[in-house]
């Protein structure tokens, strides 16, 4: 099963997450199917991008989206 989630890259105390589209069977770090955003929450506030086509198109391909990425999709979109 494809899961729409974030993957932490960044140094230690500096974490910045890209959102990508990964087999939920296989671990975190594995490589990815997409990459389709990134969130840094260093910044004031915290930057979000998230390729909303892509991720309809995946979610229409059977992805189901991480509790987290959910949010963060939800946020972006009451934003703009």
């Amino acid at each position: 099963m494809l899961k729409i989630r974030l993957r932490r890259m960044g140094t230690t105390n500096r974490p910045f997450y890209r959102v990508v589209v990964s087999d939920s069977r296989r671990a975190t770090s594995a490589s990815a199917v997409e990459e389709i955003g990134f969130y840094d929450p260093r910044q004031t506030p915290p930057r979000v991008e998230i390729d909303r086509a892509r991720v309809e198109y995946w979610v229409g391909k059977g992805a189901q989206l991480s509790d987290t990425v959910r949010q963060l999709v939800g946020r972006k979109a009451a934003a703009n």
